[in-house]
């Protein structure tokens, strides 16, 4: 796994020793036309399976963190649409395959995530809810290792996502925002112009917590 310059405790740290300098402990209130912001300390964990032709074995990919915004409108009080944007880097492997255990390389992606939301209780200081979208994701900067993998490419593609949160009010505008996603991403895996193939299913759990600003 890569190294990181913040551990992801002190990533994750950040956001809520930021909001405990916040005096007020008045609740925010939606509206509809309202937009929120939201920036989160994410950890993305790959939940993978996958097909590897050839030379078998399971396909692994390490974590990353890293930081996300999303932008929320609310179309009425109760309903809202979020964007949410971020892009992550991967190490990847092959394991137990006829080969051993085989390096892939790395990736970054990003997988932009549109949701609708319905928020349970909008105008109280505990505001939890729900959310459903779509997600396409983006593979870039694919590095192949070089040695028994020479050249890699991941088909780029749309998938499916679901959401679950709370916002946490603490002045009229800001609140604590915990969230947590599970996106349904795929690719069709081509190493070594076609030599092997890989079926892979990235099915990443997002867990975020950070800020979010109405205005």
């Amino acid at each position: 796994m890569k190294a990181k310059a913040f551990s992801l405790t002190q990533i994750l740290a950040a956001p809520a020793v930021l909001a405990a300098l916040l005096l007020s402990a008045a609740p925010a209130l939606a509206d509809a036309g309202d937009w929120i912001i939201r920036v989160r300390a994410i950890q993305l964990a790959p939940d993978v399976s996958s097909s590897v032709t050839v030379i078998g074995g399971s396909v692994d990919i390490d974590p990353d963190e890293v930081p996300e915004i999303a932008f929320t409108y609310f179309i009425t009080n109760h309903w809202a649409a979020e964007l949410i944007l971020a892009t992550t880097r991967h190490r990847v492997s092959d394991n137990n395959s006829t080969l051993g255990n085989v390096d892939l390389g790395k990736v970054s992606l990003i997988p932009p995530i549109l949701t609708l939301q319905y928020h349970f209780m909008p105008d109280g200081k505990y505001r939890p809810y729900v959310g459903a979208g779509i997600n396409y994701t983006i593979f870039y900067d694919e590095k192949a290792p070089g040695t028994t993998v020479t050249a890699i490419s991941y088909e780029d593609g749309f998938g499916w996502a679901l959401q679950a949160g709370i916002d946490i009010g603490i002045t009229d505008r800001v609140a604590i925002n915990f969230d947590v996603k599970k996106a349904y991403l795929s690719s069709d895996v081509n190493l070594n112009n076609g030599a092997i193939l890989a079926d892979v299913d990235l099915d990443p759990w997002v867990f975020g917590i950070g800020l979010a600003y109405r205005f």
